[in-house]
């Protein structure tokens, strides 16, 4: 993984021109640096990356896989919570305080709210990047699952509750995103109360008359 926690970028990119060979022209250099991290860096290959420093220039990639923001269905009602550590940090604090020792704080959190987010995957930027079925697989068992290994305290029943996927024949796409989205309803069971689960609400998918070429794949 290219991006992640505490990362320094360019030490990544500097193992990319030790990998090229010595002879490589300079002209060249960056463009191979470019395909040597699509080729050891999942998230490069799949998402992207602006890789353009001044020190090991790696270039840019455009991702075949992109995300859009989420947005909840309903309302959402975010609320601040009160916490308190039986403790302190330094000795001056528990000066100050005369032996309390306490340390107030706050968490936000949402009681419930029900996100949906819309997904895209671009067969030919996959070609440029290196992007296989296998990452692909594997992005599927991620979005399924990454909710299990981030817990706390502020979105501890965090859960992916649907994965709808739309399969085109063919790499320029068979039907625009836009309209099979619209296949996907999601609907208030009762409208008259706030939604407190994914049971107090109805997702359907129409699977019917779709357009030729598209299959539909539905998880979790």
């Amino acid at each position: 993984i290219y991006v992640k926690e505490k990362a320094v970028l360019v030490r990544q990119h500097q193992r990319a021109y030790e990998a090229l060979p010595k002879e490589l022209a300079k002209e060249d250099t960056a463009t191979k640096a470019r395909a040597w991290m699509c080729q050891n860096f999942y998230d490069v290959r799949t998402f992207g990356a602006v890789m353009s420093l001044k020190e090991f220039n790696c270039g840019q990639v455009r991702g075949p896989v992109q995300l859009a923001f989420a947005e909840s269905q309903d309302a959402i009602v975010p609320l601040a919570i009160s916490i308190t550590r039986m403790a302190v940090a330094t000795e001056l604090e528990a000066a100050k305080q005369g032996g309390g020792n306490r340390t107030m704080g706050r968490k936000s959190i949402v009681p419930y709210g029900l996100y949906r987010a819309h997904g895209f995957i671009s067969a030919h930027l996959a070609e440029q990047t290196g992007f296989t079925e296998d990452d692909l697989r594997l992005f599927w068992e991620a979005l399924q699952n990454m909710f299990d290994h981030d817990r706390s305290a502020a979105r501890g029943q965090m859960a992916p509750q649907k994965l709808v996927v739309f399969r085109h024949d063919s790499k320029l796409g068979n039907a625009p995103a836009h309209k099979l989205f619209e296949r996907v309803q999601v609907q208030r069971r009762d409208p008259s109360r706030p939604p407190r689960s994914v049971a107090d609400y109805k997702v359907t998918v129409n699977k019917e008359e779709l357009p030729e070429g598209i299959t539909v794949d539905c998880r979790i």
